[in-house]
């Protein structure tokens, strides 16, 4: 009867796996979605208010890397959220403003991808990109830049209020707003096609044998429920669920007012460590097995963790190039920097 069984089984698995689409189609079955091969498509998502143009595009992009938008003149977005490595920043809670670590002990999460979050922010008080982009460059642990700050260096280069005029017309007003939702605008475009997407784009071979086992254990351990959709994440759900986060001391984040926290993405997983909210755990296996215990209820094995995060590597995807810019020089009229 064991050995039947276990025949069964394999059959079963193997009829999973290669059964024409029947992965896939289950994947899908569970609310998993593929990033559009179709641009058309894919900026219905990315671009629904149709404000992303080429000159909005690379006016954001310098203003994404320009680090006079803090207080010290030294700090970026992208020192926290660094396109070339993942998104993140890779220490375990963000460091800004005279090198002071994230008071509630919180980990950068990456910006790859981000467009296609429900909410951002680890509490998910932020509705959408351009409004997110206010909130890092005005807290004090971060760039510590008050809006006022802000707008007198941009306005004081000639170079960026012409830029801006190119991207809006030649009456904006080059306030705060339009500053951030610049930086908001050209983040839409941070979108990471991988081969899973290829895979449940038609695609039967872009996945290997051992990465859809791993899919297949990814689903059936029930995964899914929270990191689900395109961005697989990106919505609020409550952590932890069912069992205790043994890292749960480190830091005093508790979630929003519910006790919900944002799913973080799974999309270059492999590339964001370390992992969770207050960035304690380095092992990405590791990481499966605790969100087994806390969110599953369930104890999942070293062998079947390791299908899952065999499965991860297939999400890791294909980044589109980024020329780091030079910035305009400032002028007697900008801001000097500050320290305290």
């Amino acid at each position: 009867m064991k050995t039947i069984k276990v025949v069964g089984m394999s059959l079963l698995a193997s009829s999973l796996l290669f059964g024409a689409g029947s992965l896939a189609e289950k994947a899908k079955s569970v609310g998993l979605k593929a990033i559009p091969a179709d641009k058309a498509a894919l900026m219905k998502l990315t671009d629904p208010d149709k404000t992303v143009t080429p000159a909005r595009v690379e006016l954001g992009k310098k203003l994404y890397f320009e680090p006079r938008l803090s207080k010290s003149g030294i700090i970026s977005c992208n020192t926290c959220h660094n396109l070339g490595l993942g998104g993140v920043d890779g220490i375990p809670a963000a460091r800004g403003h005279m090198w002071r670590a994230n008071p509630h002990h919180l980990n950068s999460p990456t910006v790859y991808n981000a467009v296609f979050f429900d909410r951002q922010f680890w509490d998910g008080r932020s509705p959408n990109l351009e409004d997110q982009a206010q909130g890092p460059m005005q807290a004090a642990p971060e760039m510590a830049a008050a809006p006022s700050l802000v707008e007198a260096r941009v306005n004081s280069i000639p170079a960026y209020v012409d830029a801006f005029k190119k991207a809006y017309g030649k009456d904006v007003k080059v306030d705060f707003v339009t500053i951030t939702k610049t930086i908001g605008i050209f983040e839409r475009t941070l979108v990471t096609p991988s081969r899973f997407d290829d895979y449940l784009n038609g695609k039967e071979n872009a996945l290997s044998k051992e990465e859809k086992e791993g899919l297949a254990t990814f689903i059936d351990k029930g995964c899914t429920a929270c990191h689900t959709g395109i961005a697989l994440g990106g919505s609020m759900k409550p952590f932890p669920t069912v069992g205790k986060f043994k890292y749960a001391n480190v830091g005093d984040f508790k979630g929003d007012k519910n006790g919900l926290v944002k799913t973080p993405t799974l999309r270059n997983i492999t590339e964001t460590a370390p992992y969770f909210h207050n960035g304690t755990v380095w092992n990405l296996a590791e990481a499966v097995k605790i969100m087994g215990e806390t969110q599953l209820g369930m104890k999942i094995s070293d062998e079947d963790a390791k299908k899952i995060v065999t499965f991860f590597g297939a999400l890791k995807g294909r980044k589109p190039e980024i020329i780091y810019p030079q910035f305009p020089a400032s002028t007697a009229k900008t801001p000097k920097p500050e320290f305290n």
